[in-house]
């Protein structure tokens, strides 16, 4: 009889091929045997839950270096793995940017036996690095290169076209792009209205979003370049994306598919301040409609927190974010209870679609030889949202109060058990995300 270092049994397990009843094997952090019998170091009982490949963010802000008030890589981390995350896409916006090789390293550096889950690291875009983005888009830890076409500030705008034909340019991998235009908020700037977050729509309209997607399609185009846009917030973006999916892939968040303005902005104020805005519920409508039409490819959780005292200040002058990572899980189980959402596609959005993407090597799916990384859910489990569960250093969360159906119970990252019950097991052990371009070229 084979001798493994851990096996879950009774549990529902999600392949590609469906769900089945079957235990797995664990052997050195992957998956050796779907099925199989024999002895393990460990035996976790999984009955009346269901296994689905470990969740991947392919979007968070993590805030270090420069802004660990807000958040930390340790923080954001624990943040995730709690929320059922195994592995992580952290993004550049930094201080200073993480736009070299050596700011990469710094990550990669701090991230060691810090980090909870799985990681990589996004290279920002610059008018002054745009020739060496093709190396830098290389190095190990990097998932690839992001553009803010707006709503960023400093050397991370790239806004006018030349500059963004330039960064296409340079390299090979999907450069995925926050898509606002600038030069149209800023002629838009006056209709912010001082203390009503509810103009912040008004002045980051749906032109505003359209004209950015618009122009980075017609580039990508003459670059011959990929592209995802991420955090679509109107229906006309999706529709168009829709009819330009061989060049350009998508991201939705939970925020926009959960939250409306109508009720947001009455109830939360400035905490329903975020970039691309929370719009109106016939927008969240409308992106629903689009996501049953299969246009997204994955959902990111764009977790960006802020401390509760810079969220009071008055608007405009407010920041611009929301935590994410913990709750993007629970609340899509929640949609998938009250039937807006198949499981399946669910798996698909937060999984096997970011490894199709981005070439994520042995991540994704359960398969024999891909890494141990399971999210282990309780999909009955009525609970509560409480700040007591939110390990965000910002501590708060727009969710807080929502009574939701269906619960990350177990977090396991290359076959250790890293989270079970909201209890932290182990200690950190992140490693590096492997992709085909930095591994094998």
């Amino acid at each position: 009889m084979p001798s493994y270092d851990l096996k879950l049994t009774g549990g529902t397990v999600h392949l590609p091929g469906g769900p089945v009843h079957a235990s797995i094997c664990v052997s050195d952090g992957r998956i050796e045997r779907i099925g199989g019998d024999g002895d393990a170091g460990e035996t976790i009982d999984c009955t009346g839950l269901d296994i689905l490949p470990g969740v991947i963010d392919t979007q968070v802000h993590f805030r270090e270096p420069g802004l660990e008030h807000k958040e930390d890589l340790e923080s954001g981390s624990r943040s995730a793995v709690l929320g059922g995350v195994t592995a992580v896409f952290e993004m550049p916006n930094t201080k200073p940017n993480t736009d070299s090789a050596e700011a990469i390293e710094d990550k990669l550096t701090r991230a060691r036996d810090r980090m909870w889950c799985d990681h990589a690291f996004y290279v920002g875009a610059t008018a002054a690095n745009a020739a060496h983005l093709k190396e830098l888009e290389r190095l190990r830890g990097t998932c690839g290169v992001k553009i803010f076409m707006g709503a960023s500030t400093g050397d991370l705008l790239v806004a006018e076209d030349g500059e963004l034909a330039r960064v296409l340019a340079s390299g090979h991998r999907r450069v995925a792009i926050h898509a606002e235009d600038e030069a149209r908020m800023n002629e838009r700037a006056h209709l912010r209205r001082k203390g009503d977050p509810s103009s912040h729509p008004e002045w980051r309209d749906d032109e505003s979003a359209m004209l950015a997607t618009t122009r980075i399609l017609r580039l990508a185009r003459e670059a011959r370049r990929r592209i995802h846009v991420l955090h679509v917030t109107t229906p006309a973006e999706l529709e168009l994306l829709g009819r330009n999916k061989d060049i350009a892939s998508c991201e939705v968040t939970p925020q926009h598919l959960t939250l409306a303005a109508e009720e947001a902005y009455p109830a939360l104020g400035t905490l329903a301040q975020m970039n691309p805005p929370v719009r109106s519920a016939a927008h969240r409508e409308g992106l629903w409609y689009w996501l049953g039409q299969g246009v997204p490819d994955v959902i990111g959780s764009d977790h960006a927190p802020h401390t509760r005292e810079e969220k009071a200040a008055e608007y405009p002058a407010s920041p611009s974010g929301m935590p994410g990572v913990q709750t993007l899980l629970p609340l899509l189980l929640d949609h998938v209870a009250n039937g807006r959402l198949t499981l399946e596609r669910l798996i698909d959005l937060t999984s096997a679609g970011a490894q199709r993407l981005f070439g994520i090597v042995g991540k994704g799916r359960i398969v024999c030889g891909y890494d141990a990384d399971f999210t282990i859910v309780d999909r009955k489990r009525r609970w509560t949202i409480d700040e007591g569960w939110v390990a965000s250093r910002a501590g708060w969360s727009p969710f807080t109060g929502r009574t939701l159906t269906g619960k990350p119970i177990g977090t396991i990252i290359r076959g250790r058990r890293v989270m079970w019950n909201d209890e932290l097991i182990d200690q950190a052990t992140g490693r590096p995300i492997r992709f085909e371009a930095t591994e094998f070229g």
